[in-house]
C-alpha cells in the first residue's frame, strides 16, 4: 500500500473513528462500532470492509457475529502517533465529535487522566509511571529508550514477565515511546508498557470505566502506584 492510499483509509471520518475507538486493545462487533460513529450498519460494513482490505483492522468471526480489531501493536502507534502529530482539533476527529454534553465531557475528562492506549497505559496515569521508571533507572534515554538491569530484576521482583521476544522484521520492541495525545509527552509501549498495563489490571490497580478506554484507579492501585513508583493518583468515585 501507498502512503497516499494509507492516507486516504484514514481520512474518512467514520473509519478514524472506527480505528480510535478500537485503541482500547478489544475486540468490537460492526454493530457497536455503528452506533460509536453514528453511521447506519450497512454503512460500517462498507468501511469496515475498506480497513480490513488495507490490513489496518483484522476480522474474527464467531457464529453469526463479526468482531473486527486493530490488526496489531504497529497499527494501535501509528493512529496513536497520527493523533498526536495532527494536533487537538484532529485528536477530536479521531476520538469523535467535540463533546455535547456534560457525560461527554466526563468521559473525555476520564480519559485524559487514565486510560488505555491499545494495550498499555496513557494519559496522566501513563505519563507518570513512565517518568517514575526513568527516574528510578529502571528505563534509560540515553541511547534510545531501553530497559535496565535494574528494571529487569524489578519486573522480576514484582513477577511481571515479558513475553519471549520474537525475532524478525516486525518483531515487537521490548521497549518504545509512545506519544501520548492529551499528555504531548511519551508514555512507555512495547512489550513492557503491555506488560505493566495487563498487571495493573489482573492485579486490580485500574478498573475499567463502562465500554471505554476511560481507566479509573482503585484503592489498591492508590497504594501500589505510591508504594512502587511514587506516583499519587487518588482513586476515583
Amino acid at each position: 500500500m501507498s502512503l497516499a492510499q494509507l492516507a486516504a483509509l484514514l481520512a474518512d471520518p467514520t473509519r478514524a473513528a472506527f480505528c480510535g475507538a478500537l485503541l482500547d486493545g478489544r475486540a468490537w462487533t460492526a454493530g457497536e462500532l455503528a452506533r460509536h460513529a453514528g453511521v447506519a450498519p450497512s454503512t460500517a460494513s462498507e468501511h469496515l470492509s475498506r480497513l480490513i482490505a488495507g490490513g489496518l483492522l483484522a476480522e474474527e468471526r464467531q457464529g453469526r457475529h463479526r468482531y473486527v480489531r486493530l490488526a496489531g501493536p504497529a497499527v494501535a502507534t501509528l493512529i496513536e502517533d497520527l493523533t498526536a502529530f495532527a494536533g487537538t482539533a484532529a485528536g477530536a476527529a479521531v476520538s469523535g465529535p467535540a463533546p455535547g454534553n456534560l457525560r461527554e465531557a466526563t468521559r473525555r475528562s476520564a480519559e485524559a487522566r487514565a486510560r488505555t492506549c491499545y494495550d498499555h497505559l496513557a494519559g496522566r496515569l501513563g505519563v507518570a509511571v513512565a517518568d517514575a521508571m526513568l527516574d528510578r533507572g529502571l528505563v534509560s534515554a540515553d541511547a534510545g529508550l531501553v530497559l535496565t538491569g535494574d528494571g529487569r530484576g524489578w519486573l522480576a521482583a514484582q513477577a511481571i514477565d515479558l513475553p519471549p521476544r520474537a525475532g524478525g522484521k516486525g518483531a515487537r520492541p521490548v521497549l518504545r515511546a509512545c506519544l501520548d495525545w492529551t499528555e504531548r509527552r511519551s508514555h512507555l509501549g512495547g512489550a513492557l508498557g503491555a506488560a505493566l498495563c495487563r498487571t495493573a489490571l489482573e492485579r486490580a490497580w485500574v478498573q475499567r470505566i463502562g465500554s471505554g478506554r476511560a481507566l479509573r484507579v482503585t484503592p489498591d492501585g492508590d497504594r501500589a502506584l505510591r508504594e512502587l513508583f511514587g506516583v499519587r493518583m487518588e482513586p476515583c468515585a
